[in-house]
């Protein structure tokens, strides 16, 4: 017989509300993180987010706007000390730093290493209803902001120099969507965690683009590819207790290997 309660506990309820729209969200963002190469920023950018949330978990506030805060800081200097072809050691020199704010935190005392525990791994759990609200929000604002830029944050994603011809602000469209992909990873951090939201940002993607080169059908699979990943995982999270990241960079992995053996077969 099916256990409901997986359904209509309250925090599994937060839980499916908030994972649905964190993969919603991903699917949008992650399309642009593999067309313009981002992959390495991607990885970054939660992490950075980390030391934020550390930051907030230690001074007893909610972790979102310190994840926020320091997710966007840390994506501003990024795309603002990177040159036009990118600069992976800006990228990582962010990173360390970050980190390094982020073990203080943790050093300075041990009494909330559960929730340093869950911004790493991602906990079901911890989702709260203030958190659905904020997770609502700014994953809304994300995908306007992702609609609102489309057309020419592909073509500037596709080629600079066109888009430059043709008038359109690229270093502009560069920061805006910087901006989105830090604030993409803050919301992701509570729900699968900083060291394993990069699986939930690219496998799904990354899995679609073996299987078609239309650009709606990339969408439209990364997206089902998204949904299925994170309902699964917080139903045998919910079940075997196991971190949902885990669960969620598995069955990422999953897809992904997947789609290449279908790629390679036909």
């Amino acid at each position: 017989m099916i256990n409901l309660e997986v359904f209509t506990d309250t925090f599994m309820v937060h839980a499916w509300i908030s994972g649905t729209i964190v993969a919603i969200l991903c699917t949008f963002v992650s399309y642009f993180v593999v067309v313009r190469r981002a992959s390495f920023a991607a990885h970054a950018l939660p992490q950075v987010g980390f030391a934020g949330g550390a930051g907030a978990v230690f001074f007893n506030i909610n972790p979102i706007y310190g994840l926020s805060l320091f997710s966007i800081i840390g994506a501003l200097l990024i795309g603002y000390l990177s040159d036009e072809e990118g600069n992976d050691v800006v990228t990582a020199l962010i990173l360390v730093a970050t980190l390094g704010v982020g073990a203080l935190f943790l050093g300075l005392s041990d009494k909330y290493a559960a929730g340093a525990y869950s911004l790493l791994f991602g906990q079901i759990v911890g989702v709260s209803t203030e958190q659905v609200i904020d997770t609502a929000v700014l994953g809304g604002l994300c995908v306007f902001l992702i609609i609102f830029l489309y057309r020419p944050l592909l073509l500037a994603s596709i080629s600079k120099e066109i888009a430059k011809s043709r008038g359109i602000p690229v270093r502009f469209l560069e920061m805006c969507f910087m901006v989105v992909l830090g604030l993409a990873s803050a919301i992701t951090v509570p729900i699968v965690g900083a060291l394993l939201c990069f699986s939930l940002l690219i496998a799904p993607m990354a899995a679609s683009t073996y299987l078609t080169s239309n650009p709606r059908k990339v969408l439209l699979l990364a997206m089902l590819f998204s949904l299925i990943t994170i309902w699964s995982s917080l139903i045998l999270a919910y079940f075997s207790g196991l971190p949902i990241g885990f669960l969620v960079s598995i069955i990422g992995a999953v897809f992904y290997m997947c789609s290449r053996i279908i790629n390679f077969i036909r």
